[in-house]
Formats: C-alpha cells, sequence, structure tokens
C-alpha cells in the first residue's frame, strides 16, 4: 500500500537554508519512497525560548510504501547524520528537525508517534507551507488546510526563497 506522507522540516542552526536543501535531498533517496514536492522556505520565530536564532521551516510531500514506524526509523536516521542530538529541551535550537505531520489518513498514537502531529494545526510554519503544496488537503478529522489557514495568524512568517 502506497502512502502520501507529509514532513515537517525546521533548521535554525548552521545554515539553516542549507541544512533544508540537504534534507530534502536525502528525502529523495528514501527506499521505497517516491519524492513529490517540497513549499517555499518560510522564516518563523522560534517557539520555545527566544534566544536562538529564527527557523527555517518547509513541508514536503512523499509517496511511500514503508510503515509509519519505518518512515520514523529513516527520518531519525538523517536527523543524526546532520548532527541531531535529542535533549530533554522541547523547542530549543536544532540543526536539523524533521517530523512525520501526516501518514495517509491514518491516526496513530504509540509511544514513539503521534499523526496527525500534535502541534499541526496551531503552528502558522506547518499550516502555511501545507497549504501551499496541498491546498485541497483534509485532515483524518474533517478540517480543511485552507480553513485552518484562514484563522491561523502568520505571526511574523515570510517566504524567504524556493529550494531546487
Amino acid at each position: 500500500m502506497i502512502d502520501t506522507v507529509y514532513i515537517g522540516l525546521g533548521s535554525n542552526l548552521e545554515q539553516p537554508e542549507q541544512q533544508i536543501q540537504q534534507a530534502v535531498d536525502a528525502l529523495k533517496l528514501l527506499p521505497s519512497t517516491d519524492f513529490i514536492t517540497v513549499s517555499s522556505l518560510y522564516s518563523s520565530k522560534p517557539m520555545g525560548p527566544q534566544d536562538q536564532p529564527d527557523y527555517i521551516n518547509a513541508v514536503a510531500a512523499v509517496n511511500t510504501e514503508l510503515s509509519a514506524i519505518e518512515l520514523l526509523d529513516q527520518l531519525q536516521q538523517i536527523e543524526s547524520s546532520f548532527g541531531r542530538v535529542r535533549k530533554d529541551q522541547r523547542w530549543g535550537a536544532r540543526v536539523l528537525d524533521l517530523d512525520i505531520l501526516l501518514f495517509g489518513n491514518q491516526v496513530i498514537n504509540s509511544e514513539r508517534l503521534t499523526v496527525p502531529h500534535y502541534g499541526m494545526k496551531v503552528r502558522e510554519f506547518v499550516i502555511y507551507p501545507l497549504a501551499e503544496i496541498a491546498e485541497q488537503l483534509t485532515l483524518p478529522d474533517g478540517t480543511k488546510i485552507k480553513q485552518l489557514q484562514a484563522t491561523t495568524a502568520e505571526n511574523g512568517l515570510f517566504v524567504v526563497g524556493q529550494l531546487n
């Protein structure tokens, strides 16, 4: 079975735009997975401590035959290869963050993975790029991405560029 998956990408350390480009290149090499598209690059304020650089965010779409946990393992392997170290501090600065936002129309609540991503409905840096690449998308709970975008403030979010 093939599922369409949306993956959030974020970085605010070590040339974030390059980190996101290289992460997209890595997504294109995932096994049993076809890369579809990626949104523009968006600049956003950090969610957590404000004494860190602004983030660069994007959302990518892929079709995959991998299970959700297999994909999670692959994404965490990519993060590790970029030097990501998982810390207790949530929302701290990071070289690369890859989050499974949606996995087909599945709802997953396991110890390792929650899909749809638990915070996606309130994060402008997820909603706007997701709406850019999938404007007709409906979440598993019936919410339309365009409705979310219409009711979510931009909070200083702006497009900074495109990927190759």
